[in-house]
């Protein structure tokens, strides 16, 4: 593969290279001060640029500082992760009778869809405009990581407003039933990539239960209340709070509350301390994964940056974890003749307060 270029010096469409044959870009969907650079390596949001309470112009979503570094990545940044997200128990589930054993790679259990997950493809380019969209297929094929079935996939990022974009996951399975859960994985800072960490963000959670989870990061199956725990935001309040009281930090599945709403549901409320900016996400899945950066070690990102723990959060909404091997948690197979879509719209505005 040939040496890829510093994110720093590309704009609009840059080719940067190729991994076994194929072409790898970086991409930038753009309108006004609002910027978004993206490339077709793993679908990956690369940097999410928009102005502070000031006017002030910062990058505020984690990233490395060449594509190259995604080829021996763990963190996820800004990836699209599948087939599956999150953590399949075992690395194995059954479907009508059919048991399928993948290939571990998280301890005994599947992590984001196995080795070479979504986050490690090279996406096709179908459509781009740079004041508009832009949208990344993949056929992931039968037996890919273990999974069943032909999977046709696509993702398309676009401008929606003045600061405000939007994600459409899609797939549809071609001849067998399968799991299909796929997130996006960007870690945001709202202060700046660079700025430190996110402990001073407050942030509000539209979810009144969680998921709970063994010493392997597993779901027990429960569906508990977070009332009266650290794992409580409802009502808005700073992440470093009580993250001392929550081992390890934050890594847990929220419940989204059901508002009745036949489309979207209002997911979580952020506001960067010290920029002023404050973010805003809607789904339509039935769960977020709340991460706080726990695993983020001296990590060499863009700029110059060096992310330590907490320099990130994450908000990856979802289906529950390891519902394939939970039948009390929302079904995650998709046949033939079905279709998956989960959309996520984010908004960035400013406070001063």
């Amino acid at each position: 593969m040939a040496k890829l270029l510093p994110l720093i010096l590309l704009s609009v469409f840059a080719a940067i290279g190729f991994v076994n044959g194929n072409e790898v870009g970086i991409y930038e969907l753009r309108r006004g001060d609002f910027s978004i650079k993206l490339t077709n390596y793993g679908a990956t949001i690369l940097s999410v640029i928009l102005p502070d309470k000031n006017g002030k112009l910062d990058d505020v979503v984690l990233s490395f500082p060449s594509v190259d570094d995604f080829k021996s990545d763990r963190t996820y940044f800004g990836n699209i992760v599948g087939r599956v997200a999150n953590r399949i128990g075992g690395a194995q589930f059954g479907i009508d009778g059919v048991f399928y054993k993948l290939i571990p790679n998280d301890g005994k259990n599947l992590l984001h869809g196995g080795e070479k997950g979504f986050g490690d493809v090279i996406w096709k380019v179908e459509s781009y405009e740079n004041d508009s969209h832009i949208t990344f297929t993949h056929d992931s094929f039968d037996g890919e990581q273990g999974f069943p079935g032909d999977l046709p996939v696509s993702v398309t990022y676009m401008l929606i407003d003045t600061n405000k974009f939007g994600v459409k996951m899609e797939a549809k399975p071609s001849n067998k039933p399968t799991p299909v859960n796929i997130a996006q994985h960007a870690y945001w800072n709202l202060d700046g990539h660079s700025s430190g960490d996110i402990l001073s963000h407050k942030i509000k959670l539209f979810a009144s239960k969680i998921t709970p989870v063994d010493g392997e990061l597993i779901p027990t199956g429960e569906i508990v209340p977070v009332a009266g725990t650290p794992f409580d935001f409802l009502t808005p309040r700073e992440i470093g709070s009580q993250i001392k009281n929550v081992p390890g930090g934050y890594d847990i599945n929220y419940v989204v509350d059901d508002t009745g709403s036949e489309h979207f549901k209002k997911v979580a409320e952020v506001w960067g301390n010290v920029s002023g900016r404050k973010m805003e996400l809607w789904s339509n899945q039935p769960g977020v994964q709340f991460y706080t950066g726990n695993q983020l070690k001296e990590v060499k990102g863009k700029d110059g940056a060096v992310y330590k723990e907490y320099a990130g959060l994450c908000l990856e909404t979802q289906g529950f974890p390891d519902s394939v091997n939970h039948p009390n948690f929302p079904s995650q197979i998709v046949t033939p003749g079905q279709s998956y879509m989960h959309a996520m719209v984010y908004r960035f505005t400013t406070h001063s307060d």
